[in-house]
């Protein structure tokens, strides 16, 4: 294991990576202050070596290894990849491809719904792992040895699960049906909040258009604020906050500090200005239903065979069932909105539409075979 402290150590380390299929990439990183995560400590390791480097030594720039995550050529390995991801994106404008996410990947190799780092270890490589430092303050310096031998190991024992799961997928012929959920990790809107969309993140139990919309407002302003100064959103003001906010509606400061929960250097100066023309300013819009609201006309009973039907199939097949249908995708199609349906063609097809589309026109039946103890789909004349 070696420590990288300057650029001139950087680059004979990433002369060697460039050379490599793939590298295995793991941050430690704090975010409890900022809007953007600060990296403390960047692991990654290959098949002949692993390094530890310290984007926080004064003597560093990290140039090579933003090259090495920018180098077509070379596999990035994570697990669970998303955050690590956004933090590259946020320091150099794009995502590291191609990736390969072993979390992502397991749940296509019969380890179930977004397995931990942990539990995948103890699965595949049968070690057990020390948490202990996994919530440790990387950003103070020096680091012990404990923490430097926890985090190697986040990047040593992932080249021994990429190996493992790359091997199954690819004997399995998988990495298809994961195509859908590489193509957002892959997407740079993934890793970026647009303002305006900022709202939907907050759930709440009302239809007002008004409300809500003055919750959009007051969520994108939150937002724009928050990205500008490099402040956790959550510290500028919290969300029930903003929530009864919206609901209040408050004209003047001094219905402002009527508000419920809200703090007292909230209800005064700019910032205090800033809500009230926020609220005031507010676009009305008449539909402010968000993604996934809409009413399907279904028959439950119809919905609920479907998703026995989709628990039955993905669990033969040893795969997540959002993998191969979402819970919309069975309500669309038992109201026949099959154009919005995304297991009618490909390969989904193939393993859960056909069987759906009989059961839908009742020409399937599904039977608990006593023998095998297992399920049997039985076609019906």
């Amino acid at each position: 294991m070696q420590i990288i402290y300057t650029t001139d150590e950087l680059r004979e380390l990433c002369s060697r990576l460039k050379t490599q299929d793939f590298v295995a990439v793991d941050f430690e990183f704090v975010r409890e202050k900022s809007y953007y995560s600060i990296p403390c400590l960047i692991q990654v390791a290959n098949e002949e070596e692993a390094a530890l480097i310290d984007p926080l030594a004064p003597d560093i720039d990290l140039t090579p290894f933003w090259e090495i995550m920018k180098n077509p050529d070379i596999t990035k390995v994570f697990h669970s990849c998303r955050q690590d991801v956004e933090i590259i994106y946020n320091m150099t404008g794009s995502i590291p491809l191609p990736l390969f996410d072993t979390q992502l990947v397991a749940m296509v190799c019969g380890f179930g719904e977004s397995v931990g780092y942990e539990k995948l270890v103890k699965s595949i490589l049968k070690i057990s792992i020390d948490k202990s430092e996994c919530l440790s303050n990387w950003q103070m310096r020096p680091l012990n040895e404990k923490q430097l031998e926890y985090a190697c190991g986040d990047v040593t024992h992932l080249v021994k699960i990429y190996k493992y799961l790359k091997r199954k997928v690819e004997r399995n012929k998988r990495m298809e049906w994961l195509q859908e959920e590489m193509d957002i990790l892959c997407d740079p809107k993934t890793y970026y909040v647009e303002p305006s969309e900022a709202w939907l993140r907050i759930k709440l139990r009302t239809h007002n258009n008004k409300v809500l919309s003055r919750l959009k407002a007051l969520c994108e302003w939150r937002e724009l604020r928050a990205q500008k100064r490099n402040t956790p959103r959550q510290s500028l003001i919290k969300d029930d906050v903003l929530v009864t906010i919206a609901i209040a509606n408050p004209q003047t400061l001094q219905d402002l500090e009527n508000i419920r929960g809200i703090r007292k250097e909230q209800t005064v100066g700019k910032f205090a200005e800033e809500i009230l023309e926020t609220v005031a300013n507010a676009k009305i819009y008449r539909n402010m239903k968000r993604p996934g609201e809409e009413i399907i006309k279904a028959s439950p009973s119809l919905v609920e065979m479907l998703k026995m039907l989709l628990r039955i199939i993905s669990q033969k097949n040893a795969a997540v069932p959002r993998i191969i249908a979402h819970e919309t995708d069975l309500q669309h199609f038992a109201a026949k909105e099959d154009d919005k349906t995304n297991f009618l063609t490909g390969w989904r097809f193939e393993v859960f539409g056909k069987h759906a589309l009989k059961l839908r026109n009742g020409k399937l039946s599904i039977r608990y075979n006593p023998e095998t103890k297992g399920v049997d789909f039985v076609e019906l004349d």
